[in-house]
């Protein structure tokens, strides 16, 4: 069995106890990773989010030309400014933009784009070239260099999946979609020795991870309450975890979530509107929350899709794509729309053409709020300017 199968079999929860044979139970504690006040939030909009019906070039007139059954009416877009703005079930994200604590990063991509989603979101996980392929994510390389051996909470996946992006050396995120009833049973065995055996080697410290895990979040959540509204939807949850978690001293550095349903090749009018209120609604309960705990400047939140969609539309939707929108909220960001506007006349093959590559986004969050090079996990990019 490799790792990867060890690691989805022992470090991932989907809620109540979980049960490990005896000898897994036996291992020492190990304190918080503690590295600054800083941590990143990552909500990953899986099935392609439409970009430009999210953040829409409603001053262009060919937007309306390519989209007649999609585009959105110029007097419902919000938070208008320099020919683009908002689609209004994100009325938050504008108010947070105008607050100074919303930048949007246009046109992001990689070069030799895959259409594929399990293939792209793959690359955004990984960090790597569209024809390259990494066993390991760029956050849990980050993670496996700022550990001191493996530190069981140093992320936080909010899901009933393991994600590559948290997958490392060492097994230092843990999976969990309930922290409220995650819960291990102590065991009072002792005296567990490594083998000659590196795969129940690593189990065990998978294992080790689970129990001290387990009983961090719990001293975490014990610490925090939750003193703002959220929706009672699956983001609106762990994005309110989340912020229980941060306001309880965890000091996990990354954490990580996703909403679904953004394959809209049908009925996209009302299928993005409807997941769109769900991530402008979640959002503006976990903004209001951390401003609240004067802790917005210490959390940054990065908003992304594995790619856009077409430029024209399909009659009832839009079909896979390219370069999309980026958001990153909180950290002090300086609130900035960066990289051109859409251009809708010089396309490749009918799809945007990216000019930011989303790797120069993660060198920038690595560097200016986590301290760290990112060309030590291999992403050769410049970081982007004008972010923080």
């Amino acid at each position: 069995m490799n790792r990867r199968n060890f690691l989805s079999l022992t470090g991932t929860f989907t809620g109540g106890s979980l049960l490990l044979p005896n000898f897994l139970h036996a291992f020492g504690t190990q304190p918080n990773l503690v590295i600054g006040e800083q941590c990143l939030v990552f909500i990953q909009l899986n099935g392609g989010n439409d970009g430009l019906n999210t953040f829409i070039p409603y001053d262009n007139p060919l937007y309306y030309d390519l989209r007649p059954k999609i585009a959105l009416a110029k007097d419902t877009i919000v938070g208008k400014t320099n020919g683009m703005g908002f689609h209004p079930a994100l009325k938050d994200f504008a108010a947070m933009q105008q607050n100074g604590d919303l930048s949007v990063v246009q046109n992001v991509g990689y070069p030799q784009p895959v259409r594929s989603h399990f293939r792209s979101q793959e690359i955004w996980q990984t960090a790597t070239d569209s024809n390259q392929y990494g066993t390991n994510g760029w956050l849990g390389k980050y993670l496996d260099l700022q550990c001191n051996d493996h530190e069981p909470t140093a992320g936080i996946n909010l899901d009933s999946i393991d994600n590559l992006a948290l997958k490392g050396e060492e097994p230092n995120s843990i999976t969990v979609k309930d922290p409220s009833r995650f819960k291990i049973s102590k065991n009072k065995e002792q005296g567990i020795t490594l083998s000659e055996n590196p795969q129940l080697d690593f189990v065990r410290k998978v294992a080790n991870s689970v129990k001290e895990g387990s009983t961090e979040i719990q001293k975490a959540l014990a610490k925090s309450t939750a003193e703002v509204s959220y929706p009672k939807t699956n983001l609106g949850k762990n994005l309110q975890w989340i912020a229980q978690l941060v306001k309880g001293n965890l000091n996990s550095k990354v954490y990580y979530t996703s909403q679904n349903g953004y394959d809209t090749h049908d009925n996209q009018v009302n299928l993005h509107n409807r997941n769109l209120t769900e991530l402008n609604d979640a959002l503006a309960g976990f903004y209001k929350d951390l401003k609240q705990a004067k802790l917005l400047q210490n959390v940054t939140i990065v908003v992304f899709s594995e790619f856009g969609r077409r430029v024209k539309d399909n009659g009832s939707g839009t079909d896979h794509g390219t370069a999309a929108p980026m958001f990153i909220i909180g950290g002090s960001t300086k609130g900035k729309v960066l990289g051109n506007n859409p251009n809708l006349t010089n396309l490749d093959n009918g799809d945007l053409k990216h000019e930011i590559d989303f790797r120069s986004v993660y060198a920038s969050v690595l560097k200016e709020k986590m301290a760290f090079d990112a060309g030590k996990i291999g992403i050769k990019n410049e970081g982007l300017r004008g972010l923080f």
